[in-house]
């Protein structure tokens, strides 16, 4: 276990476990916040924006899952790990909680030993993803499109390999952007214009444009009434519809163009966003 700084929130309404927890991560140099439900737990998170949560399931008045989708949809907590205490290991409360955005799922009862590998594991995953990013950022190019046009061929990509994948064609799409034109976020929306086909996310916007992803967030949602995650979704989303309407591609293909890692993934979005799965959408949908 590393030396750490780092802020844990531990919500759970059993004061001897709750306690044990704090303890043993207060041994190990971790910054304890405390909260002995679940609204009281969602507030500290709101104030004091941790660094990981752990979170009981089973609480009167409100039970973890509820925590963890409120936190999930506030721009301030919406990415920090999340990691569930339960004494229930059905495989439908693990698939449950990892579909609303879990980290990880601990059961009931675990030693603080388990608590902290879990913890450890989150947070260097977390540390060496930003570094990816940084890596990645430092290579990345400034712009992907010239004289207000982009080229999607193949989905989104440029080159000749992406070409050779466009069933036979080219396409040239005049831009005509989603973004509002708002001159104190240009930074931002051009980024996510540049790369929102390989698989950003906040983090990698914030690390671009130099804002915590906090900050970031809390910023474009006060301009805009939208998250950073839900203008990424957007733009690609309207990659998507453009891929089904104007090319060959099969789902899965249009899916990994777009930066998604899993069909499924890439289908529930669309159809959250146009109210069908995107083969039926293409076919009501005609070029």
């Amino acid at each position: 276990m590393p030396e750490s700084s780092n802020k844990i929130l531990v919500i759970e309404d059993d004061n001897v476990t709750r306690n044990l927890y704090l303890k043993g991560l207060e041994a190990k140099g971790f910054d304890t916040i405390s909260a002995d439900n679940g609204l009281a737990g969602i507030q500290q998170a709101q104030k004091r924006i941790p660094d990981l949560v752990i979170c009981d399931i089973t609480m009167p008045d409100m039970d973890g899952y509820s925590v963890l989708t409120t936190l999930r949809q506030d721009p301030l907590t919406a990415i920090i790990p999340f990691i569930f205490l339960t004494g229930s290991s059905t495989r439908a409360d693990v698939r449950k909680a990892m579909e609303l955005g879990a980290d990880d799922y601990l059961s009931k009862p675990s030693t603080l030993d388990e608590l902290l590998r879990a913890i450890t594991t989150r947070l260097q995953k977390q540390a060496t993803f930003q570094y990816w990013c940084n890596i990645q950022f430092e290579k990345a190019p400034k712009s992907v499109f010239e004289d207000n046009t982009i080229l999607l061929a193949g989905g989104v990509g440029v080159g000749e390999a992406s070409r050779r994948e466009a069933s036979g064609r080219e396409a040239m799409i005049p831009q005509k952007s989603i973004f509002p034109c708002i001159p104190e976020l240009k930074e931002v929306f051009d980024f996510i214009e540049a790369h929102y086909h390989q698989g950003i996310t906040l983090c990698d916007v914030a690390l671009a444009v130099g804002y915590s992803s906090a900050y970031l967030t809390n910023r474009v949602a006060k301009q805009t009434g939208e998250t950073v995650n839900c203008w990424i979704v957007k733009r690609r989303m309207a990659g998507a519809r453009f891929l089904l309407q104007n090319s060959n591609q099969t789902v899965e293909k249009i899916a990994k163009a777009l930066g998604y890692q899993d069909v499924s993934h890439f289908s529930r979005q669309f159809r959250q966003h146009h109210g069908l799965p995107p083969q039926a959408w293409r076919k009501e949908h005609p070029h």
